[in-house]
This record gives structure tokens, sequence and C-alpha cells, in this order.
């Protein structure tokens, strides 16, 4: 298993997320890092603190960085249109230099786009959205010239250049464990899926997801193989010696990336903490 951190940019500073990703870029036990796309504080029970934009917060850290791979975990598809958010990922994967990680997802903060008068729809809705959405930023970012005509989104001859540097493009990431849609859309478009990691039986659900994702694959005729597993690991609400036995759990059931979620306040030591806490176990370079 490999390793990555998160720092959702909410309740903190911006030079707090930034000697963190500096210390990270020093240490080469850690992958990647990753914030997300809210714009209102979430799971802290107030929603008027800071709460810096995603996208935004991770062109900066990719540019203050040389090593780490980023992303965001996941870009809601409702709050951009698709081709916008397209366009924003190749630029992105050229500034940073082919390092990018496109992570996707339907959207569920209702709060939130209630808050900014953002039409989250029903879920039946958010999925076949994001369906749409999927194609259409497959088909810009590999195509010279794009048409697409659906429910939600409409590409007329549309272009998206430059292609990015990582091709065919960069890695997509889609999160979440609904086995009806969300699994079905991995299998056709992701080549890396995240497991929340978060629910009361998190093995066992993710051992049935992942019988379903084989089951997807089978019917789109794509190897199982070629997508990769994360899940994180909310190391706040565990012992070291917890934190580690989960790690090691979730690498035999197949996981390969460990997404590690830093407690509050952020802060560098955590990324050497942390370093040191898993590198032994699982013979990574600290």
């Amino acid at each position: 298993m490999k390793f990555a951190f998160a720092t959702a940019p909410q309740v903190c500073t911006w030079q707090e997320v930034l000697d963190v990703w500096l210390a990270a870029d020093e240490v080469p036990f850690w992958e990647s890092g990753w914030t997300f796309d809210h714009f209102e504080p979430i799971f802290t029970g107030d929603r008027s603190g800071p709460c810096m934009e995603g996208w935004i917060t991770l062109t900066a850290l990719l540019q203050a960085t040389k090593r780490l791979r980023g992303g965001v975990m996941v870009t809601g598809m409702v709050y951009r249109h698709p081709a916008v958010l397209a366009n924003m990922a190749a630029t992105l994967d050229h500034t940073s230099g082919g390092r990018l990680e496109l992570g996707v997802g339907a959207a569920w903060n209702e709060d939130e786009c209630n808050a900014y008068g953002i039409e989250l729809g029903s879920l039946t809705e958010r999925f076949d959205r994001f369906a749409e959405g999927l194609e259409v930023i497959k088909l810009l970012l590999t195509q010279k010239q794009s048409s697409y005509e659906g429910s939600y989104y409409t590409l007329t001859d549309a272009y998206c250049e430059p292609k990015p540097i990582q091709s065919p493009m960069p890695p997509i990431l889609i999160g979440g464990g609904g086995h009806k849609r969300t699994l079905p859309l991995v299998a056709r478009y992701a080549d890396h899926w995240n497991f929340p990691g978060n629910s009361e039986d998190p093995l066992g659900d993710l051992n049935r997801s992942l019988a379903r994702l084989r089951e997807c694959c089978d019917e789109v005729g794509r190897d199982m193989s070629t997508i990769r597993i994360s899940t994180q690991l909310w190391v706040a609400q565990m012992s070291d010696a917890q934190a580690v036995e989960t790690a090691l759990a979730y690498a035999d059931a197949g996981v390969g990336l460990g997404l590690v979620s830093l407690p509050r306040p952020l802060s560098p030591r955590d990324i050497h903490r942390f370093a040191d806490l898993f590198g032994p176990v699982f013979g990574a370079a600290k």
C-alpha cells in the first residue's frame, strides 16, 4: 500500500495548509495530497467558519511543490459545468507538470447547494447529470473537437486546448460507494475508485463493494485490476495501533492507496509522525 494525505482547506489558514504540503513534498513516503470541494465547512457544526475553494487551493499548492501529485477529493459535478472543469483540469495538468489527479463525484451537500442557489436535484437527477458530465469531460480531454447532446449538457464543435500533459488524460478518480449508480460509472470511466471508509462496518462494506465493482467491470468488459482502489484512513478517530491495524486490513482486502485524513489543527509534524508510523510497516521510504 502507498499513502496520500488529505488537508480539507477549512477552519484553517492558507499558511497552515501550505506548510503541510511543503513538508510532505520533502518526504518520499507521501505520494499525493488532496483538498476538497466545499464552500462552507462540513462536519464542524458551524457553517460560518473559513473554507477555501478547493481547486484554487490545489492550484497554488501544486505550484508551490515539485513532486507531490494532487487532486480534489472530490469535485462536485453540480458546482461547475463539466466543459469548464475539463479546461481547468487540462490547464492545471500543464501548470503542475502533469501531476493532477482528477477527482469527481455527483455531489451531496444539500445545505450548501440551498445556500448558494445551486440545484442539487434528486438522487436520480444528480447521477444522471454526473454520468453526462463524465462523458463531456472525457470527450473534451481526449478528442480534438467534441459534440454532445444530453439532458443536462450540450457541446457543439467544442475545443479544449491544449490537451493535458498526461496522456490520454489525467487519471479520473470517482469517489463514493453506491452499488446502483456509482460503481457502474467507476467501471466505465474511472482509473481510480475511492471508498469512503466511514461506515459502521467499513471492511465488510468494502468487500461487498469490490464484489459489485467486479460485476460492473465484467458487464463492460473491463479488467478490474486496471482500477486503483483507495480509502480514507480516519486517523484522528484511532490510536496509532488501530490505524496500523486498519491499514493492514485494507491492504489485505486489495486497497492500494491509504489516504490519511490529517487531524486538526493541521501541522507539518503529522506529516513526519504518520510517515514514521506507517512507513516501517509497509516498507515505504520515509
